[in-house]
C-alpha cells in the first residue's frame, strides 16, 4: 500500500494493513452496468445503440420524453403520438390504456406475456424471424406493453425468457414527470420478456401504460412475484388461525 513511493499506511498495525482494500471508483462500461447493477435510463437513450448490442434485448425499445414546466401551474408531458416516432416505426398503437399506482417500498413482477407462435411452427424459428429481422407483427395476437411514468422514481429490470434467445438482462432507473430530466423515458416491452418494477424512495409511483390487447388474466404469467404479497405479521396470522 504505497503512494508516490511512500508507505502511507505505516501508522497502522501490520494485521490491519494486510486486511486493507481500496474501492475502484472507475465506472464499468455502460453495457456491463446495463446488464448488471443498473444505469440511469437517460444514459441508455443517449448512447450509441451499437455499443449496447451485446446486451440489448431484441424487441425492447426506449425513447426520451420531454416534460414542459408550466410556471405556477404544474407540468405538461406528452406520452406518444400515433404513427410517429418509435411507435410509428413499430406500427404499434395500444388497444387499451390503463394506470397503475404503486405505494412507496413496493414492487410489481416479474410479469411475462406469452409470445404468439403460429400453429405448427417451431418457436425458436418463429421468434427469431420476428425479432432479429424485419417482419410484420400481429399485435392483436399477443400482448406488447408500453410504459410511461408520470410520478415518482422506479427501478425496472427486464430479462429475455424467449425460446432460443439468450437470457439477456436490462436493468435501469426511470424518473416520473415530476422529476424532469434525461431519465423521463418510455419503454416498449415485447411478449416473452419478463419485467419487474420497484419503487425507489419514499414517494409513490404512478404509471400510465398501453397494451396491444385488452387485459386478459390468462396472458399475465408471473415469475418470482411473491414480493407483491404483503403478508400480515406472523403473530397476527397465528392469532387469526386460533
Amino acid at each position: 500500500m504505497k503512494k508516490s513511493g511512500k508507505n502511507i499506511w505505516r501508522g497502522l498495525q501490520p494485521a490491519a494493513v494486510t486486511a486493507l482494500s481500496t474501492r475502484d471508483y472507475r465506472a464499468p462500461a455502460l453495457a456491463k452496468r446495463l446488464a448488471g447493477g443498473g444505469v440511469e435510463a437517460g444514459q441508455i437513450v443517449s448512447a450509441n445503440r451499437r455499443s449496447l448490442a451485446a446486451v440489448w434485448i431484441p424487441g425492447v425499445e426506449m425513447f426520451a420524453r420531454t416534460i414542459h414546466v408550466q410556471r405556477h401551474r404544474g407540468l405538461f408531458g406528452e406520452l406518444a403520438r400515433r404513427d410517429e416516432g418509435v411507435l410509428g416505426s413499430l406500427k404499434f398503437w395500444p388497444r387499451q390504456w390503463a394506470t397503475a399506482r404503486m405505494f412507496a417500498n413496493t414492487a410489481k413482477g416479474f410479469h411475462v406475456h406469452p409470445p404468439f407462435i403460429p400453429e405448427g411452427e417451431d418457436p425458436t424459428k418463429s421468434l427469431r424471424r420476428r425479432f432479429t429481422r424485419k417482419a410484420t407483427i400481429n399485435y392483436e395476437a399477443e400482448q406488447w406493453d408500453i410504459m410511461f411514468f408520470v410520478q415518482g422514481r422506479v427501478e425496472m429490470i427486464l430479462r429475455d425468457v424467449r425460446e432460443g434467445f439468450r437470457g439477456r438482462i436490462m436493468h435501469f432507473f426511470i424518473d416520473g414527470d415530476n422529476h424532469r430530466g434525461p431519465n423521463n423515458v418510455a419503454v416498449v416491452i415485447p411478449p416473452g420478456v419478463a419485467h419487474a418494477v420497484r419503487v425507489e424512495g419514499s414517494e409513490e409511483a404512478i404509471m400510465v401504460y398501453g397494451t396491444s390487447t385488452n387485459f386478459q388474466p390468462a396472458f399475465e404469467g408471473r415469475i418470482a412475484s411473491e414480493v407483491e404479497s404483503a403478508l400480515l405479521p406472523e403473530s397476527w396470522r397465528s392469532f387469526l388461525a386460533e
